[in-house]
Order: structure tokens, then C-alpha cells, then sequence
């Protein structure tokens, strides 16, 4: 788990994908994009959101606290990295 500062560049709409953690069957998710403050080269992370804090709406330009846990899978010979967006607080 890391904790960032940073500047929201994007969010996409929410979408409901099937779940087998949710009651429902479905569960809210969001993509947003994150990249950390100091200038023009900083790290950015394109980052899903899950639930609730789906349905939060962040602007471009929003400064923002996000926790972000990281993880690995391999798919076919491949690995593919997800970043999973846990909180994010405005500033």
C-alpha cells in the first residue's frame, strides 16, 4: 500500500461490473488517473475505484490523499500490474 499527494488529470463514468462480493451482483467502478505533485515528469497512476468510492465524482485539478495498493497477475505468459484506488480524500 502506498499513500500519495497528487493532482487528479481524468475520471471516467461509473460502470457496474458483475461481482461476487457484492449482494447485488454488481458493483460500482470508476477509472481515475492520478499524477503526483512537482512537476511535469512526476509518476502518474491510472488507478480503479470500487463501491462507493466509485460513485464519488473528482474533477481535473483536484488536489487530493489517495491510497493506492498495488498488485501483479499473469494472464496467458503475460503480467499485467492493477492499481486499486482504497481511498481518495480531497485536500
Amino acid at each position: 500500500m502506498k499513500t500519495i499527494i497528487a493532482k487528479v488529470l481524468a475520471q471516467t463514468p461509473v460502470v457496474y461490473v458483475s461481482s461476487k462480493k457484492s449482494d447485488s451482483g454488481q458493483l460500482a467502478k470508476s477509472e481515475i488517473k492520478l499524477k503526483e505533485l512537482g512537476g511535469n515528469f512526476e509518476n502518474e497512476f491510472a488507478c480503479a475505484m470500487f463501491g462507493n468510492l466509485a460513485q464519488c465524482k473528482f474533477v481535473e485539478g483536484d488536489l487530493v490523499v489517495a491510497a493506492l495498493r498495488f498488485s501483479v497477475r499473469e494472464s496467458n505468459g503475460s503480467f499485467y500490474q492493477d492499481i486499486v484506488a482504497t481511498d481518495v480524500q480531497t485536500i
